[in-house]
């Protein structure tokens, strides 16, 4: 995917055709840096760059040539760059040449400088940075506010000192690997727990005395709330409003990733609701959501990506039926003007978190690049639902992320109280092509591996996206355990809505 630039942002790659050893440290420097906390980035080594893009096929290394690279890698990370650093590295075959992958990722112990020339008769040094794609020295500013952001490592790059590699579960990491595509995941079961943990930069400290890191933990421990109290994300439904006698709670513990994805599934298969209205003067008819998932997906997402920990106040979604909120804690930076979070415009480089972005981003959770904000807006937008409101006080002990409900679901509630009679979404909805052929293989009570195979599907990612989900939220299937959705047990089956919709299809 490096080389052809599905998922990694062309300034996180530099492309080198041969062993620059110069100009290479100063780009591990500068990714070691991490200035605007992307996650470091890779120096492919062996592949030509033209405008930016990798020139394929490659032009290859030698092995010897790799051993050496390798070896005289390890001298320059003590002698070239300061604090020492140390890149992981990797062998890849493309189109029957060798490559070297050299992963450089934020460092812990910023800022990284590194010599200007490795020549023995200079002994000048400089910090370096990313600028776009290109490598550059941090002067003036620039100098000042990297020596000043990157002097704390972020809290979840830190050591946890009271655990051990124990307490890190390969088969989540194994499972995180196959979710993500990774090429390592064929080889994973065969790994141990530190080898593993090594290659998704979890662990640190010396060899004789390995610490989980706090993102590992987080995603990779069935309870990460021993070491952290209250990670979790709780989804309260108040049907009568706030002021009413009943509401209805769920509470998603365990790792940081698995429990982001059930609850917005939870949420996207218990609450959200589209509806289609028929105009006489037009055939098209108006669809829309009460409230559309992708915005809930950025506000959720970004309550964890951004909370702190540290505080022992879990992630909150309320639902009423004007609004769903979601509140999380503490609030943005000070460097965020609150005028411009109002607007959406908020953009801060002092992420509380590098590493968790980085985790949901390969989950596809996330674009970890300030997007999150401007995205609700979008997407909002996009289903013709009012702005979002974001909310918080002058000392940023909170965020609050208030999603309007659609202007005409509240119409018609207004209606409906009025009448003393239920609003329902339209009882034959429009489905996709998709969905048609999953009702149409559903046959009783299928799993996931099933109904993929009965389509002819291998993309798990493409059939939960175009099949299932939607299929779920047009009220055509259902789980057979709603309150577990990731469930190892899960299966599914027609509604009733399901099966007169494949009726009525049927008979066309």
């Amino acid at each position: 995917s490096l080389l052809h630039q599905r998922t990694i942002e062309s300034e996180r790659v530099e492309y080198k055709a041969g062993w620059n050893p110069e100009s290479i440290v100063q780009t591990l420097s500068a990714f070691a840096n991490d200035f605007h906390n992307l996650g470091g980035g890779y120096v492919v080594v062996g592949v030509a760059e033209q405008n930016g893009q990798p020139v394929l096929p490659p032009e290859g290394l030698a092995p010897e040539q790799i051993d050496a690279i390798q070896k005289e890698l390890l001298n320059l990370g003590n002698s070239a760059i300061q604090p020492p650093y140390h890149p992981l590295s990797a062998v890849y075959e493309v189109d029957g040449k060798h490559i070297l992958v050299l992963w450089a990722f934020g460092g812990e112990t910023r800022p990284y400088k590194a010599k200007v020339s490795l020549s023995q008769k200079k002994f000048d040094w400089a910090y370096y940075v990313r600028k776009h794609t290109s490598t550059v020295k941090a002067t003036g500013d620039t100098e000042r506010e990297l020596i000043s952001l990157a002097a704390t490592v972020p809290f979840d790059d830190r050591y946890k000192q009271t655990a051990t590699l124990d307490d890190l579960a390969p088969h989540l990491m194994r499972e995180f690997l196959s979710d993500i595509g990774s090429d390592l995941a064929k080889d994973a079961a065969n790994m141990s727990v530190e080898q593993l943990a090594r290659r998704l930069n979890i662990v640190g400290g010396p060899p004789e005395a390995l610490f989980p890191k706090n993102v590992g933990l987080l995603f990779f421990n069935p309870q990460p709330e021993q070491f952290f109290p209250v990670t979790q994300i709780d989804v309260v439904y108040f049907p009568e409003g706030a002021g009413g006698d009943h509401f209805e709670e769920k509470i998603f513990k365990g790792p940081l990733g698995r429990i982001t994805r059930d609850a917005l599934s939870y949420i996207e298969a218990q609450y959200l609701k589209e509806f289609v209205v028929k105009h006489p003067d037009r055939a098209e008819a108006e669809r829309f959501w009460n409230f559309p998932y992708a915005a809930i997906e950025e506000a959720v997402v970004n309550a964890v990506y951004h909370r702190s920990y540290e505080i022992r106040e879990p992630v909150e979604v309320r639902i009423y039926k004007h609004e769903l909120m979601v509140l999380s804690f503490p609030g943005p930076d000070r460097s965020i003007k609150l005028v411009d979070l109002q607007q959406g415009n908020a953009v801060s480089r002092r992420y509380r978190n590098r590493r968790i972005g980085e985790f949901l981003k390969e989950l596809d959770l996330t674009e970890g690049r300030s997007t999150g904000l401007p995205k609700m807006f979008e997407k909002m937008a996009r289903n013709g639902s009012p702005k979002p409101v974001f909310e918080t006080d002058e000392e940023r002990t909170y965020f609050l992320v208030r999603l309007p409900v659609h202007e005409k679901v509240a119409e018609l509630e207004r209606v409906a109280e009025a009448s003393k009679e239920p609003v329902t979404p339209e009882v034959t909805p429009e489905v996709t092509p998709e969905v048609i052929r999953l009702l149409a293989v559903l046959q009783g009570e299928m799993g996931r591996a099933e109904l993929m195979a009965a389509l002819g599907l291998k993309d798990e990612k493409h059939f939960r996206e175009h099949y299932q989900q939607t299929a779920i939220t047009r009220g055509v299937i259902e789980m057979t355990i709603p309150d577990k959705p990731r469930s190892r047990l899960q299966k599914y089956r027609l509604t009733p809505l399901g099966k007169q919709v494949l009726a009525t299809k049927d008979q066309h």
